[in-house]
């Protein structure tokens, strides 16, 4: 968004365009708006969010976005773009609520579970349980956020790696299993197929 901001509008998005053009880009991303941090004032992500939104359509691939504090934003941005892409797009590391779970849902998109579903602090896990639980099949994905939310399931807390890498996933897959009331293979089987269906690789 900084790019935008400052002046250089045509110049980024030409080459934000040639990027997401290559057969090896698979989504557009990642994008989105950040209210926490606010890194860039919020109309200038909400300026940029529009025009990366505007790309993914024209190139015909879905969306990798990021939503922070700015969900209701985030949906009007999207639903101004309706229909989205066939496979929509994911709102990746999801730490909301169930209703904005079922907003994004809505909209054609999937949802992305980290590592904060091992996290039993302040609610987190209960609370992204839930949604793990209520997210309709074929829209639910597993993810690392790598280096980020290594799972604070891994005990004790000595052995647990500081970096978080792909390797983990088993500990956030067995919390999704556990709230979905599935074994670890077939939720496993689940998440997989979903996320080579919406990247658009072969297995």
């Amino acid at each position: 968004a900084k790019d935008w901001e400052c002046g250089g509008e045509e110049d980024t998005s030409a080459k934000l365009r040639d990027l997401a053009a290559h057969p090896k880009c698979v989504a557009v991303g990642e994008c989105g708006l950040d209210f926490d941090r606010n890194f860039s004032p919020p109309d200038t992500q909400r300026m940029a969010f529009d025009r990366q939104v505007s790309l993914a359509k024209d190139l015909g691939k879905p969306l990798f976005m990021h939503c922070r504090d700015a969900a209701e934003d985030l949906c009007a941005i999207l639903g101004k773009h309706q229909p989205l892409h066939a496979r929509g797009g994911v709102v990746h590391c999801f730490t909301g609520t169930v209703e904005e779970m079922e907003r994004f849902v809505g909209l054609g998109l999937h949802i992305g579970i980290t590592g904060w579903i091992c996290d039993d602090r302040e609610g987190r896990s209960a609370g992204l349980s839930e949604v793990a639980r209520l997210v309709p099949a074929g829209r639910l994905m597993l993810e690392t956020d790598a280096p980020y939310l290594t799972p604070r399931t891994i005990k004790p807390n000595k052995v647990r790696p500081w970096r978080n890498e792909p390797c983990l996933l088993p500990h956030i897959l067995a919390k999704v299993a556990e709230a979905r009331g599935q074994d670890m293979q077939d939720a496993a089987q689940h998440t997989c197929n979903t996320a080579t269906q919406f990247l658009n690789i072969n297995q």
